[in-house]
C-alpha cells in the first residue's frame, strides 16, 4: 500500500497569506485531489491533465456561487504554479 498523498507537502512553496487563507487553499486542494481521484484515479497532481482541472471546475462547482468559483480558481492557479503549468482558467461570472 503507497502512502497517501500530502497535499500539504505540495503546496508548501507557493502556500502565503495569513493562515486562514493557506488553510482554505489546502482543504480546497484535497477536495479538488480526492475528485480528481475518484474520477480519474490518478494519484497525484503530478499526473493531471489540464481536462482534469477544468472538469472539476465546469462540472463539480456547477451551481456554486460565484464567490465559491472563485476561490477555488485561486486554490487552482495556485497549483498549476506549484506545478510550473502555464493552465489558464476564466472565472465564469454569471451576467
Amino acid at each position: 500500500m503507497s502512502k497517501p498523498f500530502d497535499m500539504e507537502l505540495f503546496l508548501a512553496g507557493v502556500l502565503t497569506g495569513s493562515n486562514a487563507t493557506r488553510q482554505r487553499h489546502l482543504r480546497q486542494a484535497k477536495l479538488i485531489h480526492a475528485e480528481i481521484y475518484d474520477r480519474w484515479q490518478l494519484e497525484t497532481p503530478w499526473a493531471w491533465q489540464r481536462k482534469h482541472v477544468a472538469w472539476f471546475l465546469e462540472h463539480r462547482l456547477a451551481g456554486r456561487c460565484e464567490l465559491t468559483r472563485y476561490y477555488y480558481l485561486l486554490t487552482v492557479r495556485l497549483l498549476a504554479s506549484r506545478l510550473k503549468k502555464s493552465w489558464t482558467f476564466v472565472s465564469q461570472a454569471k451576467t
